[in-house]
């Protein structure tokens, strides 16, 4: 997966296409992302002691990564990404359309 927490990305896919947003979880083993605002779902929760409050709760549920694209830092447009070699031998990330390290 090449999208990380913190990174703004844009969904292109499914009924929020169109939404920016950052990303709060990212979960590898799953190829799944859980990004602010997007993907809410309505959840019923039962009354736990005098703590949780009971009834209809509205949060947001993780979504593909393949369904998002992230947007360049530099270039301010959603890209694809890719990997390369540093000279010092570290991997890092670069946007496809302007060429930039992303980081």
């Amino acid at each position: 997966m090449k999208i990380k927490k913190n990174d703004t990305v844009l969904i292109i896919s499914g009924k929020d296409k169109g939404k920016k947003g950052k990303i709060r979880f990212a979960y590898p083993e799953e190829d799944k992302i859980m990004v602010e605002g997007v993907n809410m779902i309505k959840k019923h929760a039962k009354a736990k002691a005098q703590v949780k409050q009971a009834g209809i709760i509205e949060r947001e549920a993780p979504i593909k990564a393949s369904n998002v694209m992230l947007i360049c830092s530099k270039c301010n447009k959603p890209a694809r990404i890719g990997l390369r070699v540093l000279q010092d031998g570290k991997k890092a990330r670069f946007c496809r359309v302007c060429g930039e390290v992303v980081e």
